[in-house]
């Protein structure tokens, strides 16, 4: 099946979220352009659209044009929209697998996984794992590190530690974790966004980059040593530099990806960039991952204002990454 007509899995995510509703607004701007299928209870989806169940991931395309085409997947109840359904837990996370195995198989091109919510899995399913990114790690089961970017065409920024407490950053953040971090990204950046020789700034952990110690002494004791060692072995680095100047315009053309050391350095500036078109992309597995840089949005599922944007953005990065 070659990439251009093998389809991109959408995961329905958390029912009760604005999944659905941008899931649908995504088919009906690309059905024309881009494969897909959603993979869910169709019972959960806005009833504006045309909807029809398929047996197997080969029929998508000849259906994509004139309906949503999806792989069911039946779930205890029906969608209240703005209110999970501990019932429904195990089913989003037998999805997510569901649609890796997809790809894996290549029935599917790449994975675009809509929202989920933590808490919801948590309490309804004793899902073990902190978000997507992680799960998705341990679904790959190569051993190797999972890394999130949040891209746009204004930023690529990736955060060295993810979905932990502030209070644990500078514990967990060790220099194999960078290493490991720089690494991964810049071989996605050339190998899947066909960028030959990547750019990478490195965000310092402390205010001002530590200011030469009188603000925190992992900059000079090992963050910049780390990075004098990767130079010489090649690679583009800059850094440690302050946080607060480094997303500017004018700083943003001196790379291609920012390097933070924790979540909210990292999605604090692209989401005040480009909120609506920035996209999740999951690098470092062994099959492509995208999703859109929202959460769930109880508060205006249902409503019919959620903004199908970025997830529109997520599906076209996972079918262009893809087809390279």
């Amino acid at each position: 099946m070659t990439p251009s007509s093998s389809p991109v899995v959408i995961s329905c995510g958390e029912p009760a979220g604005i999944g659905p509703e941008v899931a649908a607004g995504a088919w009906e701007a690309l059905r024309g352009s881009i494969p897909m299928i959603w993979m869910g209870d169709p019972r959960h989806l806005p009833g504006n659209i045309p909807v029809e169940v398929i047996a197997n991931a080969g029929k998508a395309a000849a259906v994509c044009t004139r309906a949503l085409p999806v792989l069911a997947h039946d779930f205890p109840g029906p969608r209240v929209p703005g209110v999970p359904d501990p019932r429904h837990a195990q089913g989003v996370i037998d999805v997510i697998a569901a649609g890796v195995d997809l790809v894996r198989s290549g029935a599917a091109s790449a994975l675009c996984t809509a929202p989920i919510h933590k808490k919801a899995l948590i309490d309804g399913a004793g899902f073990a794992y902190p978000g997507h990114t992680e799960y998705l790690e341990a679904l790959a089961g190569t051993g190797a590190r999972a890394v999130m970017m949040l891209a746009s065409d204004q930023l690529r920024v990736v955060p060295a530690t993810i979905h932990i407490p502030l209070q644990e950053v500078a514990k967990a953040l060790t220099p194999d974790l960078l290493r490991t971090t720089i690494e991964i990204t810049h071989a996605d950046l050339r190998d899947r966004f066909a960028i030959a020789a990547p750019r990478l700034a490195i965000a310092g952990l402390n205010p001002h980059a530590g200011e030469g110690g009188a603000m925190g002494q992992q900059e000079g004791s090992w963050i910049a040593p780390l990075l004098m060692e990767m130079r010489q072995e090649g690679y583009d680095l800059t850094g440690p530099l302050p946080a607060d100047t480094m997303f500017h315009a004018a700083a943003r053309c001196q790379y291609d990806a920012a390097i933070a050391m924790y979540h909210d350095q990292a999605l604090i500036p692209i989401k005040t960039l480009d909120f609506d078109r920035g996209v999740n992309v999951t690098l470092g597995l062994p099959f492509v991952r995208t999703s859109p840089d929202h959460g769930t949005a109880f508060d205006i599922a249902g409503t019919g204002s959620a903004n199908p944007t970025s997830m529109i953005e997520a599906i076209k990065l996972a079918a262009r990454l893809a087809a390279r």
